[in-house]
């Protein structure tokens, strides 16, 4: 089947200045992954300019294969155990006051992760007493210790992203659960009322909008605070193809229906991904 040709509303041209070359000079001299250049972000140059970046941390192989992610499965590479001051350094380096610390699922470690992602909070605050600091984790396979260890570094906002409805989970998320999803954000508030909650989904992957409203029923049920929802691009043929793409019109649509259901703070449109406009979205909750 023909892939379908993208608007010319999503098309956003690559933009070289020169804060996003230096974003690049630090990443490189630290040997650090951002997920605005693994996952190919059309907005990286725009976050840049505004000091907001989102560091992925514990390599950039992934243990599972979602079928619309463009970031590689396979064999992890070791753990960098100086990746969580290397990453404060390059914050302080860039003079951020907004850092978003996202990661590859790591199913293979005995944490799966959530001590690199609490000590990165912890060298980061030290070093930039100021910074805001929002994670976007993996759903941990539920352990709620887990969860515990890296609400407890007190993160700004913590993001676990839904990614789509439960009808299509089987179809792009086969090692994920949507209830599990649901209860990892449930539990965030439980362990820490204050805390504020986010999530995220794409849309194109042919969902209703009546399924839409369900999903932002249940993430208002378990009390998140922040939603945010995109057009899913093919990143490749390999990679699930789109079956529809969403008008300005349509996200619209979507926004109010969030709203309508009592979701805080929605943030809705194209080229929105889970950090776009982090800290301008964080600053109204």
């Amino acid at each position: 089947m023909e892939r379908k040709r993208l608007p010319d509303y999503l098309k956003r041209g690559i933009v070289d200045t020169e804060k996003t070359k230096l974003v690049r000079s630090i990443l490189k001299h630290k040997c650090l992954n951002t997920v605005c250049e693994a996952a190919r972000c059309p907005n990286k140059a725009e976050c840049y300019a505004k000091n907001t970046a989102t560091f992925l941390i514990l390599g950039n192989i992934c243990t599972r294969n979602c079928r619309f992610c463009n970031i590689s499965g396979g064999v992890p590479e070791p753990v960098d155990k100086q990746e969580p001051l290397k990453v404060a350094q390059a914050i302080k380096e860039l003079g951020l006051k907004y850092a978003v610390i996202t990661s590859v699922t790591r199913d293979d470690l005995p944490l799966q992760g959530a001590d690199m992602f609490a000590e990165v909070i912890t060298q980061t605050k030290k070093l930039v007493p100021d910074i805001k600091i929002e994670v976007l984790t993996p759903d941990f396979e539920g352990i709620e210790d887990l969860i515990d260890i890296v609400t407890d570094a007190k993160p700004d906002v913590f993001n676990h992203n839904i990614e789509t409805v439960k009808r299509l989970y089987q179809k792009a998320r086969p090692l994920a659960k949507y209830e599990r999803s649901l209860a990892f954000l449930k539990h965030i508030k439980e362990r820490d009322a204050n805390m504020i909650t986010k999530s995220g989904l794409m849309v194109g992957l042919g969902e209703t909008f009546e399924e839409l409203e369900q999903t932002f029923v249940d993430l208002k049920t378990v009390g998140c605070d922040i939603v945010t929802v995109g057009q899913y691009m093919q990143p490749s043929k390999k990679h699930l193809e789109v079956e529809r793409y969403y008008t300005e019109d349509d996200f619209k649509k979507i926004e109010s229906i969030a709203k309508d259901v009592g979701i805080k703070q929605i943030v809705a449109s194209g080229l929105v991904r889970s950090s776009y406009r982090a800290f301008e979205t964080y600053s109204t909750v």
